[in-house]
C-alpha cells in the first residue's frame, strides 16, 4: 500500500555526481531537500576512472566550485596525484587533472551530505513520478512510500533499465554490480517523455602487485600544489611530501594484442549485434580502436591507481566488453602485464536516457513543471558533465521554490552554459562529452578566471556563502593592486638589472622608459621575470599574479572576444513569445519548423543554434517577429 512518508521542497533521485551537487545546492539555498539513492554505500561512486578533469572537464569543475558546488573541494582533499595538462599551449586550454582515491572521494562526499543542514538522505528505489494537474507532486518507491514535493530532480545515471554485457553474458544490472531501476523508464514514458538508448563501458581492473613496472614509463604528478577549489583545501599528500603522490604508468598494446581481438571480433558484443545502444565516440573500446584504426600497431594504455590502500589498478585505454577469457589473453599480451591478475573484468552497460531537446535551459522538462533531469540521464558522459548539470538543476529547483526566475548560464559565461546549450539545442546522437573546441569564447572561459565569471552570480542566488565571498573579494583586490603596481612602475633603459633580466630570456633591450605592464606584454617575459624586477609582487598569491598576467598578455584577443560576445548578446535579447505557433509561419523549412517546435527556443540567439534550423529559417522568423511587433501581416517567403 502507498503511504505518505514525508513532505519536501525538492526531491533528488540518485546520489551520483549529479545528484550530490543537486541536493547540496538546493539544501544550501534553504530548501528542505530529500536525496534518495539505491545504495548508501555508493554515493558519488566513481564507477569508471577515479579521476576528474582534463580539457574542458577541468574547466567545469572550477566553474562548479566558483558557484559554490562541492566537487572541487572533494577532489582536492582526496587526491592521489595532480597534473596540469596542455601547459605547452595557451592558457585557454590549460587543464587540471586530479586522480582521486575512489573510496575516500565517496566517504568525503557522503559526509558532506550527511552534515548538510536541510538535507535528508534515504536509501530506496524510486519507481514512479507522481503528478497532479500536469505538475510534479512527488515520487513513489518500490515499498509504497510516497514522498511529496513540487520539485523532483532525476539523476539516475546509467541505472534506467541497465544491462551489463560481457561477451555472450548479459544480465540486468547497474555499474559495479549494483541493482538497476527497471520500472522508472516506463513511468517516464507514461508521462510523455521520449527516451533513447546509449551504452558505455569500463576496462578491467588488475592487481597492482602483479605488474612488471620496468616495462612501463612512469607518469609522476606535478611538483606544484594545484587544486580545483578557489577555497583553501588540503590534499591527501600536500603537507607530507610531494613524492607521496602515487604515479600513473604508461604502456602500449602490441600487434599480438590486436591479433587476439581481430581473431575474436565475432564474439565482441559491439560487432555481433548484442549491443543496441550507441557508445561514446571519444572513449571507444579497445576492440573498436583496433577495427577503426587497423593501420596502427599499438595503442596507449595507462595504469592508474584507485586509492592509497587499494590493490586495484584501472587500465585506462582498454575499455572492453569482450568475453572474460579473451580479456585475460588481451591483458597478458601487453608488455609488463604478462602475469597480471584480473580482479574485475571490463564490461559494457546499456541504459535509457531522456532526449534533452525536451528540456528548457534550466533543465526543467518543459511539459511537466517541477520535473528536472540531470547527468548521464540527459545523454552525457563523464562525472564532470553530470555534476555541472546537477548543480544547475538543484539551483533552479530551489529558485522555483522561491518563486524566482531560472538561473541560466550563457555560452559566453561558462563551459556550463556551452554544455547545457548544446544538449538542449543540438541534441545528442551519442554520449555527449564536453570539449574545448565546442566553446566559441575559450580565451574568456579560462579555468583561472572561473570565479571572476561566476562567483558573483552564485552570490546573487544565495549559494556562495560569506567565507567564499570574502576570499573572492580578497583575490579581486589583489589583482587590482597587481595591475596598479606594474602599470605604475617604469624602468629606465640605463637600468642594469633590467638589461640583465632581458638578456637572460633573449628579450630585446629597451631604448626608452618602459612600464612593467609593457614588459609583461612581451611573449618571452613571464611572471618570474617581472617578480625579479618588481620585488613587491612576491607578496601576492600566485593565482592572482597568473590571472593578472594573462589579462595583460592577451588583452587584444580578449577585447575582440568581448566585442563578439556583445554582438551575440543582442540576439539573446530578441525574445520569442511562448505562445508562438510555428505552423502559422510561412516560409520555414519542414525540418526547421519541426525542430523549433521541439526545442521551443526562448530567444533568437538560442534559435540560431538549433540543429536543423537554417539561416533562411532565422531570417523568416526575424521578419515574422518584427511584423508581429508592429502589428502588421507577415508575408515572409
Amino acid at each position: 500500500m502507498e503511504y505518505l512518508a514525508g513532505n519536501y521542497d525538492v526531491i533528488v533521485v540518485g546520489a551520483g555526481h549529479a545528484g550530490c551537487e543537486a541536493a547540496l545546492a538546493a539544501a544550501r539555498m534553504g530548501c528542505r531537500t530529500l536525496l534518495i539513492t539505491l545504495s548508501l554505500d555508493n554515493i558519488a561512486h566513481m564507477d569508471c576512472n577515479p579521476s576528474l578533469g582534463g580539457p574542458a572537464k577541468g574547466h567545469l569543475v572550477r566553474e562548479i566550485d566558483a558557484l559554490g558546488g562541492q566537487m572541487g573541494i572533494t577532489a582536492d582533499e582526496t587526491s592521489l596525484q595532480v597534473r596540469m595538462l596542455n601547459t605547452g599551449k595557451g592558457p585557454a586550454v590549460h587543464a587540471l587533472r586530479i586522480q582521486s582515491d575512489k573510496q575516500a572521494y565517496h566517504l568525503h562526499m557522503r559526509n558532506a551530505i550527511l552534515g548538510q543542514e536541510n538535507l535528508v538522505l534515504h536509501q530506496a528505489l524510486v519507481e514512479r513520478i507522481k503528478t497532479e494537474d500536469g505538475k510534479v507532486s512527488g515520487v513513489v518507491t518500490r515499498t509504497g512510500a510516497f514522498y511529496a514535493a513540487p520539485n523532483v530532480i532525476l539523476t539516475s545515471g546509467t541505472y534506467l533499465r541497465g544491462r551489463i554485457i560481457i561477451g555472450d553474458t548479459m544480465y540486468e544490472g547497474g555499474p559495479n554490480g549494483q541493482q538497476t531501476a527497471m520500472n522508472l523508464s516506463g513511468a517516464l514514458k507514461e508521462l510523455g517523455l521520449e527516451l533513447g538508448r546509449f551504452k558505455t563501458g569500463t576496462p578491467p581492473r588488475i592487481h597492482r602487485r602483479s605488474v612488471d613496472y620496468t616495462k612501463f614509463t612512469v607518469q609522476p604528478g606535478d611538483s606544484v600544489p594545484w587544486r580545483y577549489s578557489f577555497m583553501p583545501t588540503q590534499s591527501m599528500f600536500w603537507g607530507r611530501d610531494v613524492d607521496k603522490q602515487i604515479p600513473c604508468w604508461l604502456g602500449y598494446t602490441t600487434p599480438e594484442t590486436h591479433q587476439i581481438i581481430q581473431d575474436n571480433i565475432h564474439r565482441a558484443p559491439l560487432y555481433s549485434g548484442k549491443i543496441e545502444g550507441i557508445g561514446p565516440r571519444y572513449c571507444p573500446s579497445i576492440e573498436d580502436k583496433v577495427v577503426r584504426f587497423a593501420d596502427r600497431p599499438t595503442h596507449q594504455i595507462f595504469l592508474e591507481p584507485e586509492g592509497w590502500n587499494s590493490d586495484e589498478l584501472y587500465v585506462a585505454g582498454l575499455s572492453t566488453s569482450m568475453p572474460e577469457e579473451i580479456q585475460y589473453d588481451i591483458i597478458h599480451s601487453i608488455p609488463g602485464l604478462e602475469k597480471a591478475e584480473l580482479l574485475r573484468p571490463g564490461y559494457a552497460i546499456e541504459y535509457d536516457y531522456v532526449k534533452p531537446y525536451q528540456l528548457s535551459l534550466s533543465l526543467e522538462v518543459r511539459k511537466i513543471p517541477g520535473l528536472f533531469t540531470a547527468g548521464q540521464l540527459n545523454g552525457t558522459s563523464g562525472y564532470e558533465e553530470a555534476a555541472a548539470q546537477g548543480l544547475l538543476a538543484g539551483i533552479n529547483a530551489a529558485l522555483r521554490v522561491q518563486g524566482k526566475e531560472p538561473f541560466i548560464v550563457r555560452r559566453s559565461e561558462g563551459y556550463l552554459g556551452v554544455l547545457i546549450d548544446d544538449l538542449v539545442n543540438k541534441g545528442v546522437k551519442e554520449p555527449y562529452r564536453l570539449l574545448t573546441s565546442r566553446a566559441e569564447y575559450r580565451l574568456i572561459l579560462r579555468q583561472d578566471n572561473a570565479d571572476l565569471r561566476l562567483t558573483p552570480r552564485g552570490r546573487e542566488i544565495g549559494l556562495v556563502k560569506d567565507e567564499r565571498w570574502a576570499a573572492f573579494q580578497k583575490k579581486k583586490a589583489a589583482i587590482a593592486e597587481i595591475n596598479a603596481l606594474w602599470r605604475g612602475t617604469t624602468f629606465s633603459p640605463l637600468n642594469e638589472h633590467l638589461a640583465e633580466v632581458l638578456a637572460g630570456v633573449h628579450s630585446a633591450p629597451v631604448h626608452g622608459g618602459i612600464s612593467g605592464e609593457e614588459l609583461m606584454r612581451r611573449p618571452e617575459i613571464t611572471i618570474n621575470e617581472i617578480k625579479q624586477l618588481i620585488p613587491q609582487l612576491a607578496e601576492y598569491d600566485e593565482e592572482a599574479l597568473l590571472e593578472a598576467g594573462i589579462e595583460i598578455k592577451y588583452a587584444g584577443y580578449i577585447e575582440k572576444q568581448l566585442a563578439e560576445i556583445e554582438r551575440f548578446a543582442k540576439m539573446e535579447e530578441r525574445m520569442i513569445p511562448e505562445e508562438i505557433v510555428y505552423d502559422q509561419i510561412k516560409g520555414l523549412s519542414t525540418e526547421g519548423r519541426q525542430r523549433l517546435k521541439e526545442v521551443a527556443p526562448a530567444n533568437m540567439g538560442q534559435a540560431t543554434r538549433i540543429t536543423g534550423v537554417t539561416p533562411a529559417d532565422i531570417s523568416v522568423l526575424l521578419v515574422y517577429l518584427e511584423q508581429k511587433r508592429r502589428g502588421g501581416q507577415v508575408h515572409a517567403t
